[in-house]
């Protein structure tokens, strides 16, 4: 199970509602996950981070709660989503942008339960 948190390919979480996010990073929780969708940079700490509470199942797909997350399809399997993950890769390009160091990230994500 804790592959979920070795991967390196951009995971889609879906809710049982239908909806979907993109997890560009996540921290185990003791009870779920909390992650960063794309863009999270230009929101408050306080938004930019989502939780997914419940117990974490399966190797991959994996099953948090009711939600289901597993690895990011390509254009032909799921196009709104690989889009819009294209469009965060094209913005981590663009001159002047920087991602937080790490150590600022991961301290961030401590402070809201996350066991890093």
């Amino acid at each position: 199970m804790a592959d979920l948190f070795r991967v390196t390919a951009p995971l889609v979480v879906r809710f049982p509602d239908g909806e979907k996010c993109i997890m560009v990073e996540r921290f185990p929780l003791a009870n779920g996950v909390l992650y960063l969708e794309p863009f999270w940079t230009q929101q408050d700490p306080e938004t930019a981070f989502q939780r997914v509470e419940g117990p974490l199942k399966g190797d991959g797909p994996w099953k948090v709660g009711d939600a289901v997350i597993t690895v990011l399809g390509c254009q032909g399997t799921d196009p709104a989503m690989a889009e819009l993950h294209a469009r965060w890769q094209t913005h981590m390009q663009e001159p002047g942008f920087e991602l937080p160091p790490r150590e600022i990230v991961e301290a961030l994500a401590r402070e809201r339960g996350a066991l890093v």
